[in-house]
């Protein structure tokens, strides 16, 4: 089992910066970050997966490439979303999701990849 612990979410203003964490109890191989909007359905925002050797693989959605950047601290087992230039239509919801099982890539774009899940973290960002 293991328990994620986000934090850093908040109010901001239009073009501020905020950081997220989320620090996982257990042994995982990926995690990413999903944000779900009110009345709409929670989507992908941005995951990162790491080796045995130390390479790290990240995928970012379209509508924050260029504005969020995530990273791990591999010895307190924590993801970070940096988030930079941040719009109105950012607010939403975020959660952080953690799997402890090797998949393809490709799943990490989806919530299936995922065996396990933060409780959110309320970003607001006001125009």
């Amino acid at each position: 089992q293991v328990q994620l612990v986000e934090s850093g979410g908040g109010l901001v203003q239009a073009g501020g910066s905020l950081r997220l964490s989320c620090a996982a109890s257990g042994r995982t191989f990926a995690m990413g970050w999903f944000r779900q909007a009110p009345g709409k359905e929670r989507k992908f925002v941005v995951a990162i997966s790491w080796s045995a050797d130390g390479g790290d693989t990240t995928a970012y959605a379209d509508s924050v490439k260029g504005r969020f950047t995530i990273s791990r601290d591999s010895a307190k087992n924590t993801v970070y979303l940096q988030m930079n230039s941040l719009k109105a239509k950012d607010t939403a919801v975020y959660y952080c999701a953690a799997d402890p099982f090797r998949r393809a890539f490709f799943n990490r774009r989806l919530e299936s990849g995922y065996n396990y899940w933060g409780q959110g973290t309320q970003v607001t960002v006001s125009s």
